[in-house]
């Protein structure tokens, strides 16, 4: 049996809005938040690696916590790490830094590696489990990793 007419449009317009809907880029600067990770990173000589930036957070609602993850890739390693202090979400503009261990993921190493910074709402249903984790904001580039070991 063909689609005609009015029964051909349902179907088509259904097709279009999904592929409208998946084909827009997801933009991770709703609410007025923000997060920059600066283009470098340093290795210590005690084997950490540091990430610092900004970030400008507006907690859109207190169902959740909010949290700052890092990753660096380089080489195919990947590591990741979280803010020393919690987020405070005033509006205001912050600094921040995450120190990971890299004694765990042999690799990293002084040269060019991508850098990712993420401000993050952890949702929770009730227990210790997340129900879900929206990204407020993120910021992904190459960056200079500065060994100084």
């Amino acid at each position: 049996m063909a689609l005609t007419g009015p029964r051909m449009a349902l179907p088509l317009f259904s097709a279009l809005a999904a592929a409208a809907v998946f084909a827009t880029p997801a933009t991770a600067t709703s609410y007025e938040n923000s997060i920059s990770v600066r283009p470098y990173a340093h290795i210590t000589p005690e084997g950490t690696i540091t990430l610092s930036g900004t970030y400008v957070c507006n907690d859109p609602s207190p169902a959740g916590a909010v949290q700052l993850m890092t990753v660096v890739v380089q080489d195919s390693v990947r590591l990741g790490g979280n803010a020393d202090e919690e987020p405070v979400c005033d509006g205001a503009v912050h600094e921040w830094d995450s120190h990971a261990r890299i004694a765990w993921t042999p690799g990293l190493h002084a040269g060019e590696a991508a850098v990712e910074a993420r401000l993050q709402r952890v949702n929770r249903a009730g227990g210790i489990m997340p129900k879900s984790v929206d990204t407020l904001a993120e910021d992904v580039h190459g960056a200079e990793v500065v060994d100084h070991r």
